[in-house]
């Protein structure tokens, strides 16, 4: 699976996260929550990500 930087994704455990960084093809840094006052800045490895729901230079990649 590819993951860039800023697209949102589906986390297996059912949270949308956000790409924030890209430390290797397998472990990046991503928000989680509901808006500025709740995300949480976590790691996430490749193997946590289910799907890839929006890419910001594609619009029709959509959850």
């Amino acid at each position: 699976m590819d993951i860039q930087a800023y697209d949102d994704v589906i986390l297996k455990d059912g949270r949308t996260a956000g790409i924030v960084e890209i430390f290797e093809s397998t472990h990046f840094l991503a928000d989680v929550g509901d808006g500025p006052t709740t995300w949480e800045t976590i790691e996430v490895t490749l193997a946590e990500i289910e799907r890839v729901c929006h890419r910001p230079d594609n619009p029709n990649l959509t959850a």
